[in-house]
């Protein structure tokens, strides 16, 4: 597992003090992306789930696991998909958090792009996440 940045972290805190921090219309469309991503990957459709990842992390899989991302997101320990229960969005950037799963997203000009998954919270510090960008 990888430790997210202190970035990512201030970014977390941020958001579990924001509450919803926004219209639903936000909320909705980056927690349909986080499931679109584990659902993809739960069906074998390494495609589908590269589509959803910020280039960033995109780009990071395919360096870290030296091949394309199609292949190596189907080897990463991604939980099956869940019940999203809540999802926090504070301007581009949003927590969703399902009963499986944390995943941090951020706003790209096409829209929600998961940055991270698979990440676990560790108290105050910072969440292990098995997938996301460097």
């Amino acid at each position: 597992m990888r430790t997210l940045g202190l970035g990512t972290v201030v970014l977390a805190a941020a958001l579990a003090l924001a509450g919803c921090g926004g219209p639903g219309g936000r909320e909705d469309a980056a927690a349909a992306v986080a499931v679109r991503l584990l659902d993809a990957v739960d069906q074998g459709d390494g495609d589908a789930a590269c589509a959803t990842l910020a280039p960033e992390t995109l780009a990071d899989l395919e360096q870290s696991a030296d091949q394309p991302c199609a292949e190596a997101i189907l080897g990463e320990d991604l939980p099956g998909p869940g019940q999203v229960t809540t999802t926090n969005v504070y301007g581009q950037w949003a927590q969703v958090r399902l009963d499986t799963d944390t995943v941090f997203l951020a706003v790209f000009r096409g829209g929600w792009r998961v940055v991270a998954a698979g990440c676990e919270p560790r108290g105050d510090r910072p969440y292990d996440c098995t997938l996301q960008g460097g």
